[in-house]
């Protein structure tokens, strides 16, 4: 197998040749079809996230084909279509997986993180935390964003509150650009907050169903019911907070941020609230594959071959992408039952 192996933190990617892995109990071995690259892989690539596992192969949005079976695995057969999201384990017996909230297990194992992950022609998955993708109906690539841009809007979504109508998305990434259509198709009214002078990814949103696109210092037409942050800059808070109403509501999607800066109480004050989302769990993915299969989202895309994963990385980086960017690994070559060609 090929994988673009991870050796330490502001450290470009490095193909390395490895065996193909072997399953054990309870996990499958996919050949994947497509990794969507995510800010969280920008995070633990750029040391951000503490680096307790390396080497390590990033990538958590994986969709993949069951190749083999280790023991005991009955949820799954050869030949399936599956997703692989951020979550890769919970331990099921802590207060918070009994509680149903394992995304915030005390000994979770994070796909990417702390196990290999899809930035690579296969990979290892436990069989109970893939994802059953076979009647959706498009093509590997443009699933790949929904297995964490789209979990993590779904469930910031969710955070905001069925009473947030007026919601304001801070930082039009690959998350936002899946979440705003989601709301809009509620009924929702999405007013999209961009870096100043971005006028590309301003026009984007208006183009997704967004009312309003505007600069991220600017007051949008009508006060928020609640605010969702994707870009993981801390200063975006109070901003906000003040675009929110009496009794509206902040939501932080990302896994990290940069500081929040001091601010009047004021801003929080008449019952504002600010929240956090970490991670996702498993019945967050099936309410929003539900919701894909009956009304799929426009997953905007670009592609890049596997060994160009430094690119795409770069890309994101730098804002270059609308919508998300994805891996997909070369196809695996055939074999030929037709004899071979002797002559000389």
């Amino acid at each position: 197998m090929q994988a673009m192996v991870l050796h330490g933190p502001k450290q470009p990617l490095q193909m390395t040749q490895r065996p193909l892995p072997e399953p054990a109990s309870g996990e499958v071995r996919l050949r994947v079809l497509a990794c969507a690259v995510c800010r969280t892989d920008l995070h633990v690539i750029d040391g951000d996230l503490p680096l307790s596992v390396l080497p390590i192969v990033p990538g958590h949005e994986i969709v993949g084909e069951v190749e083999a079976l280790g023991a005991d695995v009955r949820s799954l057969a050869v030949g399936d279509r599956v997703g692989v999201p951020w979550l890769g384990h919970s331990c099921g017996h802590c207060a918070f997986c009994g509680a149903g909230r394992e995304n915030l297990c005390d000994t979770p194992r994070f796909t990417g993180y702390h196990r290999d992950g899809g930035f690579a022609t296969h990979v290892l998955a436990e069989a109970d935390f893939c994802l059953p993708l076979a009647d959706l109906a498009q093509e590997p690539a443009r699933i790949a964003p929904l297995l964490c841009a789209g979990l993590i809007g779904w469930r910031s979504l969710k955070a905001a509150g069925d009473d947030a109508r007026q919601l304001g998305i801070y930082g039009f990434g690959a998350a936002a650009h899946l979440v705003a259509q989601v709301a809009v198709a509620q009924g929702r009214t999405v007013h999209a907050f961009t870096r100043a002078g971005d006028a590309a990814s301003q026009a984007f949103a208006l183009s997704l169903g967004a009312a309003w696109a505007g600069s991220a210092d600017m007051q949008p037409p009508r006060a928020l019911d609640a605010a969702i942050i994707f870009a993981p800059a801390g200063e975006l808070v109070p901003l906000a907070l003040r675009a929110v109403r009496k009794g509206g509501r902040v939501v932080c999607g990302g896994i990290h941020m940069t500081d929040i800066p001091a601010f009047p109480y004021r801003l929080l004050w008449e019952e504002r609230q600010l929240v956090s989302v970490a991670n996702l769990t498993r019945a967050d993915a099936r309410e929003f594959l539900q919701v894909v299969r009956a009304d799929p989202p426009k997953v905007h895309i670009t592609t890049y071959a596997l060994d160009r994963a430094n690119e795409a990385i770069a890309d994101l980086r730098a804002g270059r992408l609308q919508g998300a960017a994805v891996l997909v690994p070369p196809a695996p070559l055939q074999r030929s039952n037709q004899p071979k060609d002797r002559s000389p």
